[in-house]
């Protein structure tokens, strides 16, 4: 078994936090693993949770789109969330929950080492990067951060909720296939 599957079963197994006894499964990320990049969303969503694997849904659904426009196809990238558990009512993960996984997200990075890591909307780009950042003026901008290099990106899922979104997302994913 390798660190990274080890990583897996761990989180599978976790119950740091509130969000293990609501949740159908843990979601640890899939792809290979020795992808040259890394994409870390927010948190699992319903259909996440029901299948156990990360972005599936709508939003899984517009990010195999993007790639594909970026030319990168799904299957050469590794995906995660921040947070690997379902919060309830897709609600926003607590602090408290964001912790509980972050040793888990830092083995993972550190077991891939890709040269770049795609942070999927605002919990992602603050969690690993800096509390303080914007995701509407880092978008699809080149952050060097504790050694490793982000690009950030609007979250799919925010063009499913605001039209206004779409174009802004495409950029930042045009400028991740340049």
């Amino acid at each position: 078994m390798s660190l990274l599957d080890a990583i897996a079963e761990q989180i599978r197994a976790c119950d740091r936090c509130p969000l293990a006894q609501g949740r159908t499964q843990a979601v640890p990320g899939a792809g290979p693993p020795d992808a040259r990049i890394m994409l870390v969303g927010e948190a699992p969503g319903y259909e996440e949770d029901a299948q156990g694997e990360p972005f599936v849904g709508k939003a899984g659904q517009v990010l195999t789109v993007l790639l594909r426009n970026a030319g990168l196809d799904r299957s050469e990238v590794f995906i995660t969330n921040v947070c690997k558990c379902h919060p309830p009512e897709n609600r926003d993960p607590q602090p408290d929950e964001v912790q509980a996984c972050r040793e888990f997200l830092d083995g993972q990075i550190a077991c891939i080492r890709p040269t770049l890591i795609c942070t999927l909307g605002r919990w992602a780009l603050q969690t690993l990067v800096d509390p303080a950042a914007s995701i509407m003026k880092l978008n699809g901008t080149v952050v060097e951060q504790h050694g490793l290099t982000f690009i950030p990106l609007i979250h799919p899922a925010a063009g499913l909720h605001n039209a206004n979104m779409q174009e802004p997302i495409k950029e930042g994913f045009r400028r991740l296939g340049e």
